[in-house]
């Protein structure tokens, strides 16, 4: 059918718009011969991946994504028209979204078996455990609760609330307020309760918003909101600092930070902050601009297109979890389909490959019984690297082999198990100078408990046994945020980490000084360098799987799997 263009089409009431097509789709079937499909619709979704629909609804204050859909999703009436850009591909918000771990961040097995494990740890902490992990995984949910004077929120609350298993859901970010981004954190937000929710179109001096479809259909007012586009409406969930216990479970008054992605941020030369014009937010990254004009709403063809036009693509590192959740979507009953976690992790495995590491390999001298070699890392990323989530790790691999293929050196191979080989018992140092095989260089945080052993319990970190991570370019130890990107366990003589040839802080870059026997070969050599990224490394499980809950083995059987 033809796309209907009048004004007085288009501001019919919902329900007359879908007894129109109604009528349409009939009369259309009436005209055509009957035909049996050849596939069952069971078949049909297997072959596509599967995906259950968008959740719709609403509780007191927040509507899941699924009652966004009918205008921010694609434009499939008529000629296709909103959420496309000049090549007409679909860019709508909401298919882009579906399959990102912000989309599936309160089903996420890994963080559901976490909290297990960590209720599992200190049952007596159950309530608030829980009412703060679910602040920012399923935060339409939690705060639906806490606005209501309410609470805490509990896990057996969210598996029943089809509104807080939506995630980080478009509500989510837009009902936050502007007085308070970039002032909370650790789960703290605060929501506008008003009916208002913002956008990043129709400032003051913009074409003003069209809002009267919004406010009648969801119940919405939409208003133009700069902190959209900022760094600050990140940080109430991006910088978190946890509470300490002692082995006991005794809270012992002290803090520790979880993560500090946008204090990373913050003490960068990606500040937009402190440099407006070369700065680059958390978005500019995250959600990366197209700067062309895009109808953002499906169904009114006659809005003015917006531009820059921010896609939801949210994509990150963690190719890892992306894979478990494509291969689980039934079972975890995702909304996205295997193609769509197809397209995240596509691009997701572009930004690590592509944005986040520059990779520089020299060799500074060779003799008869030695080569020198160089690796130097350079941090890409607006934020430490690996950032947020401890569990995360990179390590570098150096091979060296003679000219007939045979290995003369290899530091940072890994097992069967995906563990690096050599890896010390507990914790691998950091290294300046490498000289062993069994020496590999890994960056990394590791949490250290009240008697300074190291612990993945996030409840029981105190100090940071080591924080090696590469900085941003710009991160200075004299910032006011220094107290919460802390490097540790970095040697004094290690005089190249963040630092250039001068001496200067804030270069972002670390060199690993390779010294590789070469046991009198004096022939041609080949070297290789390679950086790996592990989001879930096994050994980081191991005080989990010592536990046995529903959520802890369903997370085992996907991970082993």
């Amino acid at each position: 059918m033809n796309r209907l263009r009048t004004l007085s089409v288009r501001t019919l009431a919902l329900a007359g718009i879908l007894g129109l097509v109604a009528v349409l789709v009939a009369w259309n079937q009436d005209q055509l011969p009957k035909a049996a499909a050849y596939h069952s619709q069971a078949e049909i979704e297997a072959f596509r991946g599967g995906g259950q629909g968008l959740a719709s609804g609403a509780n007191n204050f927040f509507r899941a994504s699924g009652d966004c859909f009918g205008c921010h999703g694609p434009d499939n009436v008529g000629p296709v028209f909103a959420n496309r850009d000049a090549n007409g591909n679909d860019v709508n918000p909401l298919d882009s979204w579906r399959s990102t771990m912000m989309a599936n961040s309160a089903r996420d097995p890994f963080w559901r078996a976490k909290v297990s494990h960590e209720v599992s740890v200190n049952p007596g902490h159950q309530a608030a455990l829980e009412d703060k992990c679910t602040s920012c995984h399923a935060p339409m949910g939690r705060y639906d609760k806490f606005l209501m004077g309410a609470g805490p929120f509990s896990i057996a609350e969210l598996t029943q609330d089809p509104i807080a298993q939506d995630g980080v859901s478009c509500l989510a970010c837009h009902m936050q307020k502007p007085d308070s981004a970039g002032l909370l954190f650790s789960g703290n937000l605060k929501f506008e309760t008003t009916g208002i929710l913002y956008g990043p179109h129709g400032g003051p001096e913009d074409v003003p918003l069209f809002g009267s479809p919004m406010a009648g259909f969801v119940g919405y007012e939409p208003l133009y909101g700069a902190h959209l586009s900022q760094a600050g409406t990140c940080a109430g969930c991006h910088t978190l600092i946890t509470e300490t216990a002692d082995l006991d479970g005794n809270l012992t008054g002290d803090h520790f930070v979880e993560q500090a992605t946008y204090h990373e941020w913050l003490n960068s030369s990606y500040n937009t902050d402190a440099d407006p014009e070369n700065g680059l937010s958390c978005q500019a990254c995250h959600m990366p601009r197209l700067n062309e004009p895009i109808v953002v709403s499906a169904l009114y063809d006659f809005l003015t297109p917006r531009s820059p036009y921010g896609q939801h693509h949210f994509a990150g590192a963690n190719v890892f979890m992306l894979n478990l959740l494509k291969h689980n979507i039934a079972e975890l009953e995702l909304t996205a389909s295997s193609v769509r976690f197809d397209s995240t992790i596509a691009r997701t495995t572009r930004m690590l490959q592509q944005q986040s590491i520059l990779l520089e390999t020299t060799v500074a001298d060779r003799t008869a019984d030695m080569a020198y070699i160089d690796v130097k890392l350079t941090n890409l990323a607006g934020h430490k690297f690996p950032s947020g989530y401890p569990a995360r790790r990179a390590f570098v691999e150096l091979h060296v082999q003679d000219g007939m293929g045979s290995t003369l050196f290899r530091s940072g191979n890994w097992d069967g198990t995906y563990e690096v080989v050599g890896h010390d018992a507990d914790w691998e140092p950091h290294h300046d100078v490498i000289t062993q095989e069994d020496q590999v260089q890994i960056y990394e945080m590791v949490m250290g408990d009240v008697n300074g052993n190291k612990t993945t319990v996030l409840e029981r970190a105190k100090l940071h046994l080591k924080d090696n991570r590469l900085t941003p370019l710009g991160f200075s130890t004299s910032h006011i945020s220094y107290d919460t990107t802390l490097i540790a366990g970095v040697p004094p003589e290690d005089t190249d980490f963040n630092r250039d040839a001068g001496g200067n802080e804030g270069s972002g870059s670390d060199i690993t000084h390779y010294q590789v026997p070469m046991n009198g070969y004096t022939g041609a050599i080949t070297i290789t360098a390679r950086v790996w990224y592990q989001s879930a490394p096994p050994r980081w499980m191991e005080e989990m799987f010592e536990y046995n809950t529903p959520e802890i083995d369903q997370f085992r059987t996907m991970f082993e799997a």
